[in-house]
């Protein structure tokens, strides 16, 4: 059962180890009541000289239970204002129970977590990696409610508060510091406690130790009050940066700046904690906000934790890795492992464009130098891992090789002839393609169990996903190597099964063809641009077409059509196909790269191109609702085809890919999970009435019907 251990020494010090049942201390039922009996006992005590609270558990405090939250239904939030309430309440108690309080931060400290590390007086933390530090709730749709919005703006004033309750930033223990999150640290567990106490004895008796900041008399908040002429330049600029970030998709940003705004005046701060409870209250039942906590907390935990890797399988990691092609997808393969810590053997077929991919590490590196996020030495040192070539004897003895050549098969085929027999034994060999089904290209390999899919995303640098496609007679021992190659470089690996264009390039193909198909019916390109943006999408599907080349596009499908892969008779938007050949063959406009697609760049500018006007037809206007269902719902209906067809394996994977790989509007919390909070005859019903109007490429797929 667990349990607060509660122990008063002889010098009047209580410590509170917190060690509640599970893995990690979290703000659930079992805490509300041992947080009331500790707080109840501590104001009962006498002679009572101060109080440390720390915890059993490898973290400090996980936060709140969002199983709990997710459940929660419309009509629940005076349920959620009263839970709220009384833990608040009682982190009111301690704050003015006359003795100081000191929270010793022995691991992550997160949400409702540090939230109590805040209703202390003083905090100290270990300096340890495990040891992180912060409000993330937004990054799940909600906001910091047990304090944490109230006390970081009184603390740090709306400014300095904002990286922490509107993005979600979490620190290390020394940055921690820094940023005034934390009074000190200590260099390792064993001086925690010893240092609480210490600094109880001394500091602690003075009289001002257990009064907090802003219950002090005279104190200002940092920066002033949100009612101050200095203020509203801030607050404006803040209102318009939420608004181009989230375009009103995400109601937890807004609702934490008005927090700030409307509790940083001149009011008490029992009503500031009050206004906070309520706004948190009224997010907890939005379907947004079930969405992202599904999506960023259950789904991403699942995809981490390794839920498709096998579990019979041994860990390991790779010690050289070879990477064929130094183009754009090899050398940011080659950084990302070298920034790992693996040996990299870049080879090209002529040394002058290996060094030119190892060119492109130094680069980056340097930049991290540039901005003081590495030293040179570090720098120098992640460079040397990476050897770059012309020679494919220096492949010899890799664990991994990984194939990142162009999208040909023939291309393909031939550099695996040519290097398979240079992996280690029992290596495995990876391919990076987008689009190809990589049993097709195992075909060659001396061993197909040990041939995998391995699809980065541009920039590899930057871009977290990597897809994992599993080859008709790709073994276990194989995928679980390569999940934890994934892992050991710090990508999110999901796991799919092979077919043209597997899971994430089938699927982000048709809401750019859905764009281009009502570019061809005569709609205005402007429009078409706007509504994906109010989507959520990152940039219009134009400008994305553009980014990915219609070329290639092009390219790629007629690829598919001479292997057999794919009937052009069945193409669902042949408009929109015609319409790309028109703009590659007969006005060049072949991409961004190329010098211009359906957008001209010149002059350092970004316009719509003014040929695309040839397409306008008069009278061809729409509803706006069915331009934004029109692109986000092919996607959706793509990723619901993938299930049924077996390519996705799940539904987390489903959703993290959608996210992290192609662009998927945060507040959906994917495109299986979308369906879910839509509600699956509402779906099914707009999914009925789209196809009467666009045609059969909308209808819900038979996993649907049946539900």
């Amino acid at each position: 059962m667990g349990q607060f251990h509660y122990e008063k020494d002889a010098t009047g010090i209580v410590t509170v180890t917190m060690d509640m049942d599970g893995p990690v201390n979290a703000m659930n039922a079992q805490f509300d009541l041992l947080y009331q009996e500790m707080t109840d006992k501590l104001c009962a005590e006498t002679g009572l000289k101060g109080v440390i609270l720390t915890s059993a558990k490898d973290t400090f405090f996980a936060g709140g239970d969002l199983k709990w939250l997710i459940s929660v239904a419309p009509g629940q939030e005076d349920e959620i204002f009263a839970s709220v309430s009384r833990t608040k309440a009682n982190m009111r108690r301690l704050e003015q129970l006359g003795v100081p309080v000191v929270a010793a931060i022995n691991g992550a400290a997160a949400g409702g977590g540090f939230e109590i590390c805040l209703a202390s007086h003083y905090r100290i933390a270990v300096d340890a990696p495990k040891v992180k530090i912060g409000l993330p709730e937004v990054t799940l749709g909600l906001l910091p409610g047990g304090g944490g919005v109230v006390r970081m703006t009184y603390l740090l004033g709306i400014e300095g508060a904002m990286p922490f309750v509107l993005e979600g930033r979490m620190l290390g223990a020394q940055a921690a510091l820094k940023a005034g999150l934390v009074h000190e640290i200590v260099p390792d567990q064993s001086a925690l406690l010893a240092r609480a106490h210490a600094w109880l004895q001394e500091a602690g008796q003075a009289p001002d130790a257990c009064v907090q900041p802003w219950d002090r008399r005279g104190y200002k908040i940092p920066g002033g009050a949100s009612n101050t002429a200095a203020a509203a330049p801030k607050l404006a600029a803040a209102s318009a940066m939420l608004w181009k970030k989230t375009r009103g998709l995400l109601p937890a940003p807004a609702r934490i700046l008005d927090v700030m705004t409307n509790t940083c005046a001149p009011v008490d701060f029992e009503s500031a904690q009050r206004y906070e409870t309520r706004a948190f209250a009224s997010l907890v039942p939005l379907a947004v906000t079930k969405n992202m906590i599904q999506a960023f907390f259950f789904d991403l935990n699942k995809v981490q934790g390794g839920a498709a890797r096998p579990k019979d399988q041994p860990k390991t990691t790779v010690k050289k890795l070879g990477i064929l092609g130094a183009g754009m997808m090899g050398q940011g393969i080659a950084y990302s492992a070298a920034m790992a810590g693996i040996e990299v053997v870049l080879k090209d077929t002529t040394a002058q464009a290996a060094n030119a991919g190892r060119a492109y590490s130094a680069k980056l590196l340097q930049a991290r130098v540039d901005k003081g996020r590495m030293d040179a030495q570090a720098a120098q040192a992640v460079l040397a891992r990476i050897t770059a070539t012309a020679d494919s004897t220096a492949l010899k003895g890799c664990d991994l090789i990984i194939e990142a050549v162009f999208e040909r098969e023939e291309v393909k085929a031939a550099v695996l002839a040519e290097h398979q027999a240079l992996l280690a034994e029992g290596g495995i060999w990876g391919t990076n393609t987008s689009t190809l089904p990589v049993t097709r290209l195992a075909q060659g390999a001396a061993r197909p169990e040990n041939f995998i899919g391995l699809h980065f995303f541009s920039p590899v640098d930057k871009m977290p996903l990597l897809e994992i496609v599993m080859g008709e007679k790709t073994s276990q021992a194989s995928l679980a190597r390569a999940f934890d190659f994934a892992r050991q470089i710090g990508k999110t690996p999901i796991v799919v099964n092979d077919s043209t264009g597997f899971y994430t390039s089938r699927t982000i193909g048709t809401k750019m063809d859905e764009a281009v198909q009502m570019l061809a019916e005569g709609l205005d390109p402007v429009v078409i641009e706007n509504m994906a943006r109010a989507v959520g999408f990152p940039t219009g599907m134009l400008a994305l077409y553009d980014e990915v080349k219609l070329s290639l596009a092009l390219d790629i499908f007629d690829t598919q059509v001479a292997m057999g892969l794919r009937d052009p008779a069945q193409d669902p938007t042949p408009q929109a196909r015609a319409l790309l050949r028109e703009m590659v063959h007969t006005h060049g406009r072949k991409g961004r790269a190329q010098g211009g697609g359906f957008y001209s760049y010149e002059s350092g500018t970004k316009t719509l191109w003014h040929g695309l006007q040839a397409w306008r037809k008069e009278g061809a206007e729409i509803p706006l609702q069915d331009i934004k269902d029109r692109i986000l719902f092919r996607a959706v209906l793509e990723t619901l085809r993938c299930l049924d067809e077996g390519v996705l394996r799940s539904t987390q994977d489903a959703n993290i890919g959608a996210i992290m790989g192609i662009g998927a509007p945060a507040w959906t919390g994917g495109y299986a999970q979308f369906v879910h909070t839509y509600g699956h005859d509402a779906f099914r019903q707009r999914c009925k009435e789209l196809a009467e109007k666009y045609g059969a490429r909308f209808l819900p797929p038979s996993s649907l019907m049946k539900t």
